[in-house]
């Protein structure tokens, strides 16, 4: 199964752009052995609409349209549901074990996902009920992918 962030707006050169980049580079080598074929990243540029509505809406069409058929997506929304990091792994496991081949993990932009996202998405995932910057989320989210791959592989990493 292919993994996949997808994210409106660019994360600069910095810290930030450093601990993602090493967690998903730790979670592709992890999870090679697990049946994770692949792991990347792609950036969206955040709409310049003048209503917020209408960006929402631009920014998920561009996200939507780059999903392969029956791939399943991931909307990081703050009216999510709260999962502990073993539920996230059992989650991303079994839609592994079922056949999918695409999994998607979806951030929006300042304005949060487009409805077309949120009705699409087969998990609406939050971390917390308080609003974090996208750099962050990228960054909690890269570390959780990772985290998944230790739990799935038994590595102790993750001490429950």
């Amino acid at each position: 199964m292919r993994l996949r962030i997808v994210a409106v707006g660019r994360l600069k050169a910095g810290p930030e752009r450093e601990l993602v980049d090493r967690y998903l580079d730790r979670a592709a080598k992890s999870g090679r052995a697990l049946g994770f074929t692949r792991l990347d990243s792609r950036e969206y540029a955040e709409s310049r609409a003048a209503r917020s509505d209408d960006r929402r809406a631009e920014e998920a069409a561009a996200i939507l349209a780059d999903l392969e058929p029956g791939a399943a997506l991931v909307a990081l929304d703050e009216t999510g549901r709260g999962l502990s990091s073993e539920d996230f792994s059992r989650w991303i496991a079994a839609r592994r074990d079922a056949g999918c081949g695409d999994l998607v993990m979806a951030i929006g932009g300042p304005d949060g996902h487009g409805s077309a996202v949120r009705t699409r998405a087969d998990l609406t995932l939050a971390f917390g009920v308080m609003t974090w910057p996208h750099q962050m989320v990228r960054l909690m989210l890269a570390e959780q992918i990772y985290r998944a791959m230790t739990i799935l592989s038994g590595h102790p990493y993750h001490r429950a």
